[in-house]
């Protein structure tokens, strides 16, 4: 005779997240097919505050709220599969929503987060393409140099660009991979996922974003390169002229939208998706 199983469903506690889910939270974007990386978790985690779900000793849900200054980005907002239909994502919303505080709040969306987020009080404000593919090799309109720089003045033109105080992040990506710099802007590119990130790409006019971009697809040519650019920088058919796919897409989403001084630098491509 077979038994069923009458026991109440596992608790699901909201905790802070620590160091110590880790392992759980790359289990969960594992089985959302999502590239991270154990190490792309810890980047996330090292600017950022959090919430973990937790049911049965297991992750189950997962947000962070990365802090930058005057600027929120909302990320890593991930329920398990089984989970879903319960006011979870909710749950994790509210809370992660609460850990920005007054900032000006922003994330990348897919299709099926749209809806909860208008709820919340997220409103759209544009598109992010995802592209990527094996590098080509190219050539860059201006020179562009891989040497030291003052990384000081790059935080200042990414600050300028975005309204983001991204300063420690910056630094910390730099350490571990590459510089880009040519007139008039820069470039950083990392270890992501299954390859290498180009991002972020901050430049004050079309031709030193063109350069920045045709240097990293050079200098990566024969290797997986991703590029989450803005759709409305226009520069996505230039990216996929040099040998790049468009792979997916997001809405980009704010509340608490401020007002950011005028500048001519502009951010073209997003460091991630989760961290602008």
């Amino acid at each position: 005779m077979t038994q069923v199983d009458t026991s109440p469903p596992s608790a699901i506690e909201l905790v802070p997240f620590t160091q110590a889910h880790i392992p759980g939270a790359l289990a969960l974007s594992q089985a959302a097919q999502w590239p991270h990386r154990i190490e792309d978790w810890e980047l996330n985690l090292s600017v950022s505050q959090g919430v973990v779900a937790v049911s049965g000793g297991r992750v189950v849900g997962t947000a962070l709220c990365s802090l930058h200054g005057p600027v929120a980005t909302l990320n890593m907002i991930i329920v398990d599969g089984a989970m879903r239909g319960r006011g979870l994502g909710r749950k994790v919303m509210e809370r992660v929503i609460a850990l920005a505080g007054d900032r000006e709040m922003r994330l990348v969306a897919t299709q099926d987060g749209l809806p909860l987020y208008r709820k919340l009080g997220f409103e759209d404000c544009g598109r992010v393409v995802q592209l990527r593919g094996t590098a080509c090799a190219a050539s860059p309109e201006l020179p562009v140099s891989f040497e030291p720089v003052d990384l000081a003045k790059l935080a200042q033109m990414d600050t300028a660009a975005s309204g983001m105080a991204r300063g420690p992040l910056l630094m910390r990506i730099a350490e571990s991979g590459e510089v880009l710099t040519t007139d008039g802007g820069f470039a950083l590119l990392r270890r992501f996922g299954k390859g290498h990130v180009l991002g972020p790409v901050v430049a004050r006019d079309a031709v030193a974003a063109r350069s920045l971009l045709a240097a990293g697809m050079n200098h990566m040519q024969g290797q997986f390169l991703r590029i989450d650019l803005i759709e409305e920088t226009g520069l996505a058919p230039f990216v996929e002229g040099l040998g790049l796919a468009v792979a997916g897409d997001g809405i980009c989403m704010v509340r608490n939208t401020r007002t950011w001084p005028a500048s001519d630098y502009r951010t073209h491509a997003l460091i991630s998706q989760a961290l602008g």
